[in-house]
């Protein structure tokens, strides 16, 4: 009977993957923050100040260190929604610079998650796509672990949850293929860290009964997500050039006869659920 819960929640969410790949709406796409410089540096002394003991004792990693530091916490993430501890650990070693980054450093942020419209925590301001993006800040790093789990939580990524939850290779080729990165060689740079540091020996099989179970917790978790899904890292991870910013009187349509695509193209880029934009928000123009 659970089989065929967890095969009938997996058609609901596949079925309404079928009209639009990626899936955003526009009530909680993000705007790109108006802030200036320096309101952006006052904001940042300010977290400095509020974590000054904290980042004053911060420790230097080495890949090594921040394995041993942060294992616990990635294999607590795989046993809860089934992500390889390995592929999270990769991921992390990847996107903190080993944890000695900016962000895990001051905003203990180790998987580089911007703010979204509906963050109500702290920010930091960080010049990446554009200047003065804003990014969340974490009380502590293990937030940031959780927050980047939640972040996979989106129909896009429904299919990997449905890997066995030690096969970080399937889970490396999974993410590319939905749009994480836009590096064509990401799935191998996590394969490559996976194997240089044996990631995969904090990686657990499931028995068939604790799949099931995981699969249908999961798979509802991000069926009561859809509609509510916030910009992921393909904005993040995409190269400037092939971004456009809305502006005043712009629609898909004159967009979409712009760049040479169609509407449906640009929805399916940018994980729009309908045709509504906002001036000042990013699309991808570029397949």
């Amino acid at each position: 009977m659970q089989k065929v819960i967890g095969a009938l929640l997996l058609i609901s969410v596949l079925a309404s993957c079928a009209s639009h790949k990626k899936h955003l709406t526009t009530a909680a796409a993000p705007v790109a923050p108006t802030i200036s410089n320096s309101e952006a540096k006052r904001n940042n002394e300010k977290i400095k100040k509020q974590y000054s003991e904290a980042i004053a004792n911060y420790t230097t990693y080495t890949a090594d260190s921040y394995i041993e530091r942060f294992k616990t916490i990635a294999i607590q993430e795989m046993n809860t929604y089934g992500i390889p501890a390995s592929i999270t650990l990769a991921q992390g070693l990847v996107e903190s610079a080993n944890g000695n980054g900016d962000l895990a450093r001051i905003a203990n942020n180790h998987f580089g998650i911007k703010c979204t419209s509906d963050w109500t925590g702290k920010s930091y301001y960080k010049d990446d796509d554009q200047v003065n993006d804003c990014f969340r800040v974490y009380d502590k790093p293990e937030d940031s672990f959780r927050d980047h789990s939640n972040f996979l939580k989106r129909k896009r990524y429904a299919p990997l949850f449905e890997l066995d939850k030690n096969d970080y290779a399937g889970w490396a080729n999974g993410l590319k293929a939905a749009g994480y990165a836009t590096n064509p060689k990401y799935p191998q740079m996590l394969i490559n860290i996976i194997q240089k540091y044996s990631l995969d020996q904090y990686d657990r099989a499931e028995g068939e009964v604790q799949k099931i179970k995981r699969e249908d917790r999961v798979l509802t978790q991000i069926n009561n997500n859809i509609g509510k899904e916030n910009r992921d890292s393909i904005i993040h991870t995409t190269p400037v050039d092939k971004l456009y910013t809305v502006k005043q009187g712009d629609t898909l349509y004159n967009i979409s006869k712009r760049f040479g695509l169609t509407v449906d193209d640009l929805k399916s880029l940018n994980s729009l659920g309908d045709a509504n934009i906002k001036i000042g928000q990013k699309l991808v123009v570029v397949k």
